[in-house]
């Protein structure tokens, strides 16, 4: 049998796309294996995955019934935990697994395979200081009755490998303990821990402390294990692939990089807040953020969304400041809906980055050594933005607006940052990010024991070691479903 690799991401379309490009990890250093992604019924599968990489497939799994086709994304994942073990079952008749990896809860080896006849590891899609929070969660949990939401102002958490971090600046779906989210994470803490191993999109020098904490065990309780943690990044999502953008816009990258062409170097802002709807803003913000730009006189590429409230295409001439497209024509490019992050951040012309702080967009950034203004807007963004300006040092904050989900930023705020970002002030966060992207060049030193090179080689010896030790053929495997 064909030895294979099994990957089930959540819904989410990130962890898709995060998930299609470890497998092109994986397979660029193993190419003798394959990869099956098990993907639900409604989910669309990256552009040109199959094309560029022929032995990546996915195996979809049966649709749910059709009154529960509006459930959240948890009760999604929960309602395919049956489907899971059937599908491991079914694709196990053909294939010998080698591992199992996921980023979901619940899956893990006591309920996918009762045999233990192939590994099970947890794929975290976000950094290892989120990582540190939700390990630490169940000792939070104990700590206080309270909702995180509903701590008094001036609180601070203490997180083994972070910095002080405010109780209303932890992941969204963990600020009310009295919700469906809060109870999904805790279930998730209890998966990680039962892993044969967590893989993060980070390397050693760039988040030391948390990494430190968690391989240490400090974020659990004294009666827990923490499994192995291998960092393996930085790991860099295509931008073809990107969440999932099926019809990659040749034209509007094209035109991006030939624009970006004839700026000078390091001279241009790049302005984009991931390619969700949660990274839109309402029509007075965005007038803000033109007003801000204009008067800073910075050059900027700028990714503009329709604002949540609307439910057709609009023309930016009609969401933007009057005369604002015109005025700015040769320093500023405005682009509508999805650019090609990943490339641009590539380009030498890009100096600095305005990030929503998702960690996939951080990764690319740091990767590229781009500083960056951070303004979080979702999820565990709030807790990723503090990482970056107080751990890290690769970013300063949109200060009015962390920890303010509803405060609107002001141009005099965007102006401010902008120029503080691009000046003299910037130097030294210009140069932290350059020497941090040498440090993530290192991490994947092939000759020179690079910290994520030898991660992921302990991670392949890891699952081969665990093939040869376990009785692995399909007949004698025994699956609870």
């Amino acid at each position: 049998m064909k030895e294979s690799i099994v990957m089930y991401p959540t819904t989410s379309s990130h962890h898709m796309v995060s998930m299609v490009e470890l497998s092109n990890l994986i397979l660029k250093h193993h190419p003798n294996y394959s990869i099956i992604i098990i993907l639900p019924s409604t989910s669309t599968t990256p552009s040109n995955t199959t094309t560029i990489n022929p032995s990546i497939s996915f195996h979809f799994l049966p649709p749910l019934p059709s009154s529960t086709t509006q459930e959240t994304a948890f009760q999604s994942i929960t309602l395919n935990f049956n489907n899971v073990p059937h599908a491991l079952k079914t694709i196990s008749l053909t294939f010998k697994i080698l591992c199992f990896i996921t980023s979901s809860t619940g899956f893990h080896k006591t309920n996918t395979n009762t045999n233990n006849t192939f590994p099970t590891y947890t794929y975290f899609s976000s950094c290892a200081s989120a990582l540190a929070a939700i390990l630490h969660l169940p000792i939070l949990h104990h700590q206080t009755t309270l909702s995180f939401k509903d701590f008094p102002p001036n609180s601070l958490l203490n997180i083994p490998g972070l910095p002080p971090i405010k109780p209303s600046f932890m992941p969204q779906p963990l600020l009310d303990r009295h919700q469906p989210a809060y109870d999904f994470f805790l279930d998730f803490t209890a998966s990680l821990l039962c892993s044969d191993g967590i893989i993060v999109n980070t390397f050693d020098s760039l988040e030391p402390q948390a990494i430190k904490a968690i391989a240490n065990g400090d974020c659990v309780g004294r009666d827990a294990v923490t499994p192995p943690l291998y960092c393996i990044g930085p790991l860099i999502v295509d931008s073809k692939d990107r969440d999932g953008h099926v019809d990659y816009d040749h034209v509007s990258s094209s035109s991006c990089l030939t624009w970006l062409d004839a700026q000078p170097s390091r001279s241009v802002v790049l302005l984009c807040f991931g390619s969700k709807s949660a990274g839109s803003f309402s029509a007075q913000q965005l007038k803000e953020i033109a007003t801000g730009l204009e008067r800073s006189n910075e050059r900027f590429l700028w990714v503009v969304k329709n604002p949540p409230d609307t439910n057709t295409e609009v023309e930016l001439e009609s969401i933007l400041p009057e005369g604002f497209l015109e005025r700015n024509k040769e320093k500023g490019m405005v682009v509508k809906s999805w650019a090609a992050q990943a490339d641009i951040l590539r380009h030498d012309s890009v100096g600095g980055f305005v990030t929503h702080c998702g960690w996939n967009s951080v990764v690319e950034g740091v990767s590229n050594g781009v500083p960056m203004i951070a303004w979080p807007l979702c999820a565990e963004q709030l807790m990723n933005s503090v990482v970056m300006v107080e751990e890290m040092k690769v970013a300063i904050p949109i200060t009015n607006r962390l920890g303010e989900e509803d405060l609107l930023v002001r141009a005099e705020e965007v102006e401010k940052k902008m120029r503080e970002l691009m000046g003299v002030e910037g130097n030294g966060l210009r140069e932290t990010c350059l020497k941090m992207r040498e440090m993530g060049m290192a991490a994947w030193n092939c000759n020179g024991g690079g910290s994520s090179f030898t991660a992921f080689s302990n991670l392949v010896a890891s699952w081969n070691n665990h093939s040869s030790t376990k009785v692995t053929s399909a007949e004698n495997s025994t699956f609870s479903i």
